[in-house]
């Protein structure tokens, strides 16, 4: 297979934009949809963008988009897409399905019409009556939208988010890829001061560690792919190799996780050590309103708790107050949080510079603001801007 495969990098609500310009840094042009990225690419672009991408949920083969808004149509055109170039006799192939505002709108019904119409297709090419599903793992997906459907192949399997370091979990975690993303909003770069006060188990510091260090977010874990026959194995291997020759293990952060828990903060080291990356950041038991720093042009970004059980507002108003009288203490600094919090911006003491609505899970938040100053560019000396002279 030479020609181009159409992917989509699907993306949580709000990080469309963001997945788009890590597609693109890796080379491929982008259209971008609702929680879709759209790209061309060959089998070495499945390898690299699953490696590589650290804000999308999955990466997926598009097999093929139409209109159907009777089972028939549904069947008959599922049956005429190219399904055995892909998957082979002994293939393992589960359907998911889901329906928005489509007359096609009973998922179960889509998903067996799905199923049926591949094997159908499948009985024509490998000339079988009964396949046995042992094989390789390819999860499609029927996906209904305006009775548009779109039918694609799941190349990562666990989603992108599952890096492999964080086998613990804390209560109420957040997601690497959404963490991944609040760095990449917040535009920070890895010579700048990074702080999380209500760091739990280390997410966002261990997530800026991989930004800081080069190191693919997918080095660490295996992908549905990888058992595909169609893809030559020395892609993968490459892919891994490429990936560990761009590390830049010797870059000095200064990434700081704090919290009052003894118990996440052990879970953050833990997971820092899993993620090779307990180096490069500086776990302390501390309360936020207790955060001082002599550092200058550092960056605050952090997911405080944000009290969705009754009884526990009080806390979050509390923990907003001394966050935002941290931050007015902290010189130059930006800040950088994302809440569910309503009232965030009132108790927090000022409106934030810009807001950007984002979905941690389920729960719609906004991801507050607050943009401090560029640190000066260094003054050249004068010997420097002097021109040689022999």
């Amino acid at each position: 297979m030479t020609k181009k495969i159409e992917l989509i990098a699907t993306a949580t609500f709000g990080l469309e934009a963001i997945v788009a310009h890590e597609v693109k840094k890796l080379g491929y042009d982008t259209v971008v949809d609702n929680g879709k990225v759209t790209f061309l690419g060959d089998f070495e672009a499945i390898c690299r963008t699953n490696l590589w991408l650290r804000s999308a949920d999955r990466v997926l083969v598009k097999m093929g988009e139409f209109k159907a808004t009777t089972f028939e149509e549904l069947f008959q055109q599922t049956k005429a897409l190219h399904w055995p170039d892909w998957l082979p006799a002994d293939a393992n192939f589960p359907v998911e399905g889901k329906s928005i505002k489509s007359q096609l709108h009973s998922v179960p019904d889509c998903q067996a019409i799905v199923k049926k119409a591949i094997v159908e297709k499948m009985k024509q090419v490998y000339k079988k009556e009964w396949f046995e599903e042992t094989g390789p793992r390819y999860t499609i997906e029927v996906a209904l939208l305006k009775d548009v459907v779109t039918l694609t192949i799941d190349t990562s399997g666990a989603g992108l988010h599952k890096r492999g370091y964080r086998k613990l979990s804390s209560q109420a975690p957040l997601k690497e890829t959404l963490a991944a993303g609040l760095l990449s909003i917040a535009r920070w770069y890895p010579d700048r001061v990074l702080l999380d006060p209500f760091c739990g188990s280390g997410t966002i510091p261990i997530e800026a560690a991989l930004i800081g260090h080069n190191i693919a977010p997918g080095i660490g874990r295996n992908f549905a792919a990888e058992t595909w026959p169609i893809i030559p194995k020395e892609l993968w291997i490459r892919a891994r190799k490429e990936a560990l020759e761009s590390e830049k293990r010797d870059v000095k952060l200064r990434i700081y996780g704090t919290d009052i828990d003894d118990q996440v903060l052990s879970l953050a080291r833990y997971h820092a050590k899993q993620a090779s990356v307990e180096n490069s950041i500086h776990f302390q038991r501390i309360p936020v309103a207790k955060v001082r720093s002599k550092q200058k042009y550092g960056f605050i970004i952090t997911n405080p708790p944000y009290g969705q059980r009754l009884g526990e507002i009080n806390e979050v108003k509390k923990l907003t107050q001394e966050l935002g009288q941290t931050y007015s203490a902290l010189d130059n600094w930006s800040c950088f949080v994302i809440s569910s919090f309503a009232e965030f911006e009132r108790y927090f003491g000022k409106p934030a510079d810009k807001k950007r609505k984002l979905y941690n899970g389920r729960v719609e938040c906004n991801y507050y603001q607050y943009i401090g100053p560029r640190p000066p560019r260094p003054k050249k000396s004068e010997e420097d801007s002097l021109t040689p002279t022999e």
